[in-house]
């Protein structure tokens, strides 16, 4: 099967029709993370009314090179048609330097942005912390007192999931049929209901969620629930849902160009771990506003303690005994960002499949990118990414 025969008849024929099995495996996935509103409930994320400009100054990039999983050379050119990107936009200074799409992406389609979707929701935590109406330092049981008895209701605060530090017994295996992560699934409604298994949603499924023993703040443990719950807290806080909190107080304010959105359960609890869909384009004003202390369409968006805060702490310690080392050695994580290297300025927002948002400050760069990359972590197509970002920045900056 190619994907020049998928979701082309109508109906499409058996063997070319995207669903709820399918929709997440190559190459279907090509056709499915650009068209998730077709195959899942969703809630809009209002773009703004007055859209933060993005003006050109296209600049020849394809022949960068850099060293790709074989350890040959290629460019970048040739390394966006083989490695499943959708689509690139990369900024220098603000303004795009070069833009790329293909499998059906256009700048004003929404593409999922998986686990992107984390570092919105730790951005917005931001401001909502600035603005007093939430304590990252309480308990989650202020907010959302049903967790008692979970791993959420013991000594959890607010920071805790922000930094993905609960002790939680939760196996993040994206490939395990019979895991967490399938049974996570099921609740938010990414997979087709399993007649042996009786139904839930995503709020019901939370709650049944419990430690490791571990004291919570001890150790980096990625755990998608952590956001979700996070979620739920900014909801309890603001009293509204939280697609309307992310459109009111970061998208619109931003200068989004267009609306996103984010799937649902059947409740209508959002996927805030991993579920927006957004356009390429407005996720690199999202990365732009970060580069720049939160300064976005002439306003301050984000709050720039909050900023200097996820480039500059976070526990590095709690980092080396988790289990992302063999991602980001060196790194660190704070209110749902990476840090590269702890100490230096690039910070990133990761998500499986390859989705990205990578942003080096120093460099004056931000690189937004989607893809539908078959596993959804392969860590080989990763790093040769990560060494393309910094040889973009590298010639955009003069130092190639």
């Amino acid at each position: 099967m190619t994907s020049r025969h998928i979701m082309t008849a109508f109906p499409p024929a058996a063997d070319g029709l995207v669903t709820l099995a399918n929709w997440r495996k190559h190459p279907f996935s090509e056709w499915g993370f650009r068209n998730v509103r077709e195959l899942l409930p969703t809630a809009s994320i209002a773009r703004s009314r007055e859209p933060a400009p993005l003006t050109s100054a296209l600049t020849w990039l394809e022949d960068i090179s850099f060293a790709n999983p074989r350890g040959e050379t290629v460019d970048l050119g040739e390394a966006l048609r083989t490695s499943h990107t959708d689509g690139i936009v990369v900024l220098h200074r603000g303004k795009i330097v070069s833009e790329w799409y293909t499998h059906g992406l256009t700048p004003d389609a929404p593409h999922l942005i998986f686990s992107v979707s984390k570092s919105v929701a730790g951005t917005l935590g931001g401001i909502l912390a600035d603005r007093g109406i939430l304590d990252p330092d309480s308990p989650v049981t202020r907010y959302i007192p049903e967790m008692k008895g979970s791993v959420y209701g013991d000594g959890c605060t607010v920071r805790h999931l922000l930094d993905m530090s609960v002790g939680i017994q939760f196996d993040e295996d994206y490939m395990d049929p019979h895991g967490d992560v399938m049974n996570y699934r099921r609740a938010t409604g990414w997979e087709q209901p399993d007649p042996s298994v009786p139904p839930t949603h995503l709020r019901q499924y939370l709650r049944t969620l419990r430690p490791d023993g571990t004291p919570h703040g001890h150790t980096f443990h990625y755990v998608s629930t952590n956001t979700d719950v996070l979620g739920w807290v900014y909801e309890r806080a603001c009293g509204m849902s939280y697609a309307k909190i992310l459109s009111q107080h970061l998208w619109a304010p931003m200068g989004a160009e267009h609306d996103a959105y984010i799937t649902v359960d059947s409740q209508g609890a959002a996927r805030v771990a991993g579920g927006i869909c957004a356009t390429v384009r407005d996720l690199a004003r999202f990365g732009e506003m970060m580069r720049n202390h939160g300064v976005s369409n002439g306003k301050q968006v984000v709050p720039v303690w909050w900023i200097d805060d996820i480039r500059r702490n976070g526990n590095a310690d709690a980092w080396l005994r988790g289990d992302l080392t063999k991602v980001f050695a060196n790194g660190n994580y704070r209110s749902k960002w990476y840090t590269i290297e702890h100490g230096e300025p690039p910070f990133a927002a990761i998500g499986i499949h390859g989705q990205w948002i990578y942003i080096d400050p120093a460099g004056d760069t931000v690189v937004a990118r989607v893809s539908s990359q078959p596993l959804p972590m392969d860590l080989d197509l990763d790093m040769m990414w990560l060494r393309g970002y910094r040889a973009i920045a590298a010639r955009l900056n003069g130092k190639d």
